[in-house]
Formats: C-alpha cells, structure tokens, sequence
C-alpha cells in the first residue's frame, strides 16, 4: 500500500468500526423503542442490571464515559423512574446511581434482545464471539492512550 492508499475511506479501520456500530445501534433501535430507552440509556440498564447500586465514577469507567457524557443520560432515566441518583452518606463528593423497582421490571422485558440481536445478525456464533474477543483486544490496546 501507498502513502496515498493510507487515505482512502475504505482503508480506514475508524471507520469500519464507526459503520458497524451505526449498523448495530440501528439493529437494536425497534427492540431498544418498545422499552422506550435509547441505546446509551440500555447501556447505563446493563449495568444497573449487573450491579443495582453503582457509583457515577464506576459507571463512567464501565461504560467508557465521561460524567458530563453521563449525567444527561442519568437525568432522562431518573425522570422515567428507572434509577435514582442520591450523594453518599458517607461522602457527598460520591454521586451513587441506584436501580429502582421500575428499572428491575424493565430487565424482564429486555432478556429476549440479545437473542433478537443475534438473529438480525448474518454471522453464526462463532464468528462473532471471536470478532468480540478480537474488538476486546483492540480497545484494551488503545483505551489508555
């Protein structure tokens, strides 16, 4: 490959992976609607549904997202009274995000996407364990830089 070749679009790993994440999010949108939560705000559910109580600054890492990113996306699901904020009692510094009752509720209506997902996707899977593994390493090398 050329200098030149370094610059087409189709060359460009960036963008692959910024297609087919679009690709993805648009996979999950009619299963993400009839929950009424965009994809950021199922991403913040996972993983409340993992771990009910959570700190902002452990959700920010989770998730690889600032709190500014965050706190908008918080604000919309305490609103839908899916979680509730609250300051530590033991350090008011500490913001710490609950899961509510209605958040819990939710996680029934959710089990059926991943194997929606998985059958929206042309890949058998095998395929795509190996391409999440694969994906895993690549952010692992370039999360820190």
């Amino acid at each position: 490959m050329n200098f030149e070749d370094g610059l087409k679009l189709e060359n460009q790993l960036c963008f692959s992976i910024y297609a087919t994440s679009r690709a993805i999010t648009k996979i999950y949108r009619p299963f993400l609607d009839k929950l009424g939560i965009t994809y950021p705000q199922y991403l913040v559910m996972l993983v409340l549904w993992e771990k009910e109580n959570i700190t902002l600054k452990e959700l920010s890492n989770r998730l690889y997202l600032d709190s500014g990113t965050l706190t908008p996306l918080l604000k919309r699901l305490e609103a839908m009274e899916l979680l509730k904020r609250q300051r530590s009692s033991e350090d008011e510094r500490i913001l710490c995000v609950n899961i509510t009752e209605k958040g819990k509720e939710l996680k029934e209506q959710a089990l059926t996407i991943p194997e929606c997902i998985l059958k929206s996707i042309n890949m058998n899977i095998e395929q795509l364990i190996k391409f999440k593994k694969d994906t895993d390493i690549l952010l692992d090398s370039i999360k820190n830089l």
